[in-house]
């Protein structure tokens, strides 16, 4: 964190769809230059200020100009700012020139990134620059992987209170989800298959759930690839698309935390359909849906105000160990996942880091790793999000 900086947080990609949400919820939640000094920063002024008038937020609203084909002008943006928050994706396409700005200045950074490879080449490429400028650089600080990485810390928090000891076994369960994943995440998604596709070197980064913890490799973690059916939960599940990630982040925050998960430490990510024929055949259908690899969503594109208030998601985490203990808890949030729930947990993100330097020091994190318990209080309080022990 420097103390020159001419803004608190730059909002990068504030004309895009997702961009918007952010400066919309920034300009709600915080308004301008009152108790929050931010700004939008994109390609084109002229679209900055068409942006700007569409959500109706002051004109007093600064503008930062900078384009990810140029380092020159992500150098300058960020010498400029606190903390940059970009929403501009796919990070692999457009973020690489930006996250080595940001380590080499010093300057904080969060993203919606839920690119793996990527994530894994950034971490070997800016992690020390990071260290020694003390930039804290968070991926995915959206659906993907708020809810799941701060869930399985909650309820490994709650799990230390009452036996002691962290849970060696943790299962993350979608129990219900209304929304769409959202263009970004599409071409995030096509983007990394293609470069699989020309670099096979790749494929193993995708596989390996240890791809984000440098040196150290866990046990073998359930597949999560096929429907199975869980008796204890009374319900078949089936693969959760953004598990791929999600597992990624969560063992990654383990390992930066010391491992206070444990070495022996194991997650899956599974989406649960209900019990019966019809769960069954749900998972089944689940499993051989195709559907993301074939949408044609664009970046830019999105659901109206009326489906992302209408939509919400609920994740289940239950924990276990070989004594035969048991813990669950739930997250939850009151907006569709891919945009309207996505927007506030990255700006509470970025605010978060302006309003608490001392958290972390510089590298490259993840948010339960990087934020933990202060930003569980800022989602509670600000983003709609709740966290919860059940029986």
């Amino acid at each position: 964190m420097r103390d020159n900086q001419e803004f608190d947080i730059v909002v990068y990609g504030a004309t895009g769809y997702t961009g918007k949400l952010v400066c919309d919820y920034l300009n709600t939640r915080y308004g301008v230059g009152e108790t929050l000094n931010w700004a939008m920063a994109g390609r084109s002024e002229n679209k900055l200020a068409s942006a700007r008038d569409e959500l109706g937020i002051d004109s007093a609203v600064p503008f930062v100009v900078a384009d990810a084909d140029s380092a020159d002008s992500l150098r300058a943006m960020v010498e400029r700012t606190a903390v940059v928050l970009t929403t501009v994706g796919p990070y692999q396409l457009y973020g690489s020139d930006l996250v080595a700005a940001c380590a080499e200045a010093g300057t904080d950074y969060v993203d919606l990134c839920g690119e793996p490879a990527w994530m894994h080449e950034m971490i070997a490429a800016h992690g020390d620059a990071a260290a020694r400028s003390g930039a804290r650089i968070v991926f995915s600080c959206g659906f993907d992987s708020i809810p799941f990485d701060l869930g399985v810390q909650f309820l490994q928090q709650a799990a230390r209170q009452k036996f002691g000891h962290a849970l060696p076994r943790v299962r993350g369960r979608v129990r219900a989800m209304k929304g769409t994943f959202s263009g970004g995440t599409l071409a995030s998604f096509k983007a990394t298959m293609a470069a699989a596709a020309e670099r096979p070197e790749l494929v193993k980064v995708l596989m390996d759930p240890f791809s984000l913890t440098p040196d150290f490799t866990g046990p073998e973690q359930p597949p999560g690839t096929k429907p199975v059916h869980e008796e204890d939960l009374d319900s078949w599940s089936a693969p959760f698309v953004m598990a791929t990630i999600n597992t990624k982040n969560i063992h990654r925050s383990n390992y930066l935390l010391g491992h206070d998960y444990g070495e022996d430490f194991t997650y899956d990510e599974m989406l649960l359909t209900g019990p019966g024929e019809d769960g069954e055949a749900m998972a089944k259908a689940v499993a051989a849906d195709k559907s993301m690899a074939e949408s044609t969503r664009q970046p830019g594109e999105g659901p109206s105000p009326e489906e992302r208030e209408s939509g919400y998601y609920e994740v289940l985490f239950v924990g276990t160990s070989p004594q035969g203990e048991m813990l669950k808890a739930s997250v939850a949030g009151d907006r569709d996942p891919g945009y309207g729930s996505t927007s506030k947990m990255i700006a509470e993100s970025a605010v978060c880091l302006l309003e608490n330097p001392s958290l972390a020091g510089g590298g490259i994190w993840t948010p339960a790793a990087a934020m933990g318990e202060a930003l569980i209080a800022r989602l509670r309080q600000n983003a709609g999000l709740t966290f919860q022990l059940e029986d």
